[in-house]
């Protein structure tokens, strides 16, 4: 079949591969000039079923609701008259039951664990290679009592497959010697030996040169979806600024967009966006700096190694589709770096960024048809769409092929 993907983020760019491996045509529309330029450019760079525990909870629903008034949280409620987010929040907030939030992180962990060997198997068939390091991931808490509360998720997820180890901060330490100088400052952790880190933008500029060199994948690049050309329950062509693109299928995998383009047709897409933050900062002194992965649960930063450099991660921004920035915003991240990693580097020298995360209500993303009968979703990944694209990617394969996936599908296949 011809099929055409819309959007070539980590999500697009791995269905795409997975899609023309399989044997079709396969063309990606971009509106940047490159792979990787929107959400997937600069994100925490944790691949990470540890971090599968949905963010709708009985927690979240008290820290969302103290984000109206109080805007030092790490997250953010910006409010405003937006009919769209105040439907998004409602649906959201029916997910914040104790119920609902093991659900939603077993559907979770299965497609993340599943997609971390997909990554680790296309990177050994393709060659391509990311500043990864395959050496687990900490989590870890300030005081005895977060640890104490903070754990229970992380229990929940080992006892459905996630191979963890409960540590003290001497153990902490021995895993993790760049944290030696905050050693008193950290109460003990989790520690996922089987998460893992790397650069999404080096891996999916790989990807798609790969994917176009070796499977004959067409990007069009600095190209906009204007639209769909549908008649009856058939989508015709994707009406994009350099004409119309037809073919057999169409996928939707453009991130926070996806929720616009699926309200258009009637489709029922909940896909809001969340402004996130990132520093990345070249290591003055790499003996200082973390030799892995890591998670500052009690101030909600996230950072990895990337070959000699420090990637930080933190808030969840809700602004709409406002991607801009300014120097204050990273003020606590790069406070809590410089408190973990003291000399490790410059922060003059961070290279800044926003970028927006395509969150569904459930925390879970959304794959397969949608009302019409070749048009598919593969979209609504949240803050883990670095973790779970690959894995995604062969799964929507799957679909359009008509085989039964390699997992459970129960809690991922759109309309279900």
């Amino acid at each position: 079949m011809k099929i055409t993907v819309l959007g070539a983020g980590v999500v697009g760019t791995a269905a795409a591969y997975y899609l023309a491996a399989d044997g079709h045509e396969v063309t990606v529309i971009e509106r940047h000039p490159a792979p990787a330029r929107g959400t997937s450019q600069s994100n925490a760079g944790l691949v990470s079923p540890g971090d599968a525990t949905a963010w709708a909870s009985p927690a979240a629903l008290k820290t969302f609701l103290r984000a109206l008034w109080n805007h030092d949280l790490g997250i953010k409620v910006r409010l405003r008259f937006d009919p769209y987010f105040l439907a998004w929040s409602l649906r959201f907030l029916r997910q914040c039951t104790v119920a609902r939030l093991r659900a939603n992180s077993q559907v979770k962990l299965r497609l993340a664990l599943y997609s971390r060997d997909c990554i680790n198997a296309l990177s050994d068939a393709t060659g391509i290679h990311y500043d990864e390091r395959k050496k687990g991931i900490l989590y870890f808490f300030r005081s005895q009592h977060s640890l104490d509360t903070g754990t229970d998720n992380y229990q929940f997820l080992a006892k459905h497959g996630l191979p963890i180890e409960i540590v003290g901060r001497d153990r902490l330490v021995e895993l993790e010697p760049g944290l030696a100088g905050v050693k008193e400052k950290i109460a003990g952790g989790v520690y996922s030996p089987i998460d893992q880190t790397g650069d999404s933008r080096i891996f999916v500029d790989g990807l798609a040169a790969y994917a176009a060199e070796k499977l004959g994948v067409r990007f069009l690049f600095d190209t906009t979806v204007e639209g769909l050309d549908i008649e009856g329950d058939w989508v015709r062509a994707v009406m994009t600024s350099a004409g119309p693109v037809t073919g057999d299928a169409v996928v939707i995998a453009m991130g926070p967009e996806s929720g616009l383009i699926g309200r258009r047709y009637g489709i029922d897409l909940p896909v809001y966006p969340v402004k996130g933050y990132s520093a990345t900062i070249p290591l003055e002194d790499e003996s200082k700096g973390p030799t892995m992965g890591g998670a500052d649960e009690d101030r909600l930063v996230g950072y990895s190694r990337l070959g000699n450099r420090l990637r930080m991660s933190s808030t969840a921004e809700f602004t709409g589709f406002d991607r801009s920035f300014k120097p204050s915003d990273f003020k606590s991240m790069l406070s809590t770096g410089k408190d973990l990693f003291p000399g490790a580097f410059d922060e003059k020298k961070a290279l800044l960024w926003a970028g927006l995360r395509p969150m569904m209500p459930n925390s879970v993303p959304v794959i397969g048809k949608a009302k019409y009968k070749n048009l598919y979703l593969d979209t609504g990944h949240g803050h883990v769409g670095w973790t779970m694209a690959c894995g995604s990617g062969k799964f929507l394969a799957d679909l359009v092929a008509g085989r039964k996936p390699e997992i459970d599908p129960q809690g991922l296949v759109y309309g279900n």
